[in-house]
């Protein structure tokens, strides 16, 4: 599949075409991943794709808010098991190697949670083990009623460690222990019920649904958002007599800021508010 005209490459591996593709909608970034033949698996090439687009991204005034969606027939099967049982030939039997991509897939999600535009997945096939993974570590996330999700390590004798991070933070614990635990296939339906995904839709309709959550995100104070997202993932790993204390200083800095005062502004005068983003 082409790339529109207005998408570009992030990066491109050794052979073939670019793993990921980006398309500017508006003030909404479009990341594809596409390298449907290998099921968007989070190859070394993808994940490094992956890593520049967002720091480009963080970097990216225009934008404010990003769409992660794939191509072709799963949404991502995870980390590619072809090239890191190849490795096993290496001296260390591929410790150093496996050690580098799971790194590099920390690094990857954790530039998620940092970036300070929110990220909607649109899943409309399976995402397993690291592309479950993917899917909770992003802000919000729509699935088509066809999507599946499951952390299946366990199957073939590995648990899903990594994935168990996302995971464990975005359902209920039993949920998630269900879900390590059993390997089994979850439905989008019962995804939704534990808080995996924001929304379920008809099949073909999750990229329109998560670029319309985009959109409405992209309609507020880009300064406010990217307060609040950062807010949201450094409070909910403190207790709580720590996350109160943090969230009024949080509140304070806010209500000093030039589009808090516009936004109030606007309310009492019955209008449209008018952000500057500062």
């Amino acid at each position: 599949m082409k790339a529109p005209s207005s998408a570009r490459a992030a990066t491109t591996p050794a052979a073939g075409g670019p793993p990921l593709l980006r398309e500017n909608i508006g003030t909404i970034a479009v990341l594809t991943l596409d390298r449907p033949q290998a099921r968007n698996s989070l190859s070394e090439a993808m994940l490094a794709a992956l890593r520049q687009e967002l720091e480009r991204l963080a970097a990216d005034k225009r934008i404010r808010a990003v769409v992660l969606a794939a191509n072709g027939p799963a949404f991502s099967a995870g980390h590619d098991l072809k090239e890191l049982t190849a490795h096993r030939a290496d001296p260390d039997q591929g410790r150093g190697y496996t050690r580098h991509i799971m790194e590099s897939c920390s690094a990857m999600m954790l530039a998620i949670l940092r970036l300070p535009q929110p990220v909607v997945a649109a899943v409309e096939a399976t995402a397993t083990a690291a592309g479950c993974q993917l899917v909770a570590t992003c802000d919000l996330a729509v699935a088509s009623r066809n999507a599946k999700f499951s952390t299946p390590g366990v199957h073939i004798g590995l648990f899903c460690s990594t994935p168990m991070v996302a995971l464990s933070r975005t359902v209920a614990r039993k949920h998630a222990m269900e879900m390590l635990l059993t390997g089994d296939m979850t439905s989008a339906d019962d995804a939704y019920r534990i808080g995996l995904i924001n929304r379920v839709v008809e099949p073909g309709a999750a990229r329109d649904e998560a670029l319309k959550l985009a959109r409405k995100i992209a309609a507020k104070s880009a300064a406010v958002v990217r307060l609040g997202k950062e807010a949201f993932y450094r409070q909910i790993e403190m207790n709580v007599v720590d996350a109160y204390s943090y969230a009024n200083e949080v509140m304070l800095k806010n209500m000093m800021a030039r589009d808090a005062e516009e936004g109030m502004s606007a309310f009492v005068e019955k209008r449209t508010p008018v952000w500057e983003d500062r």
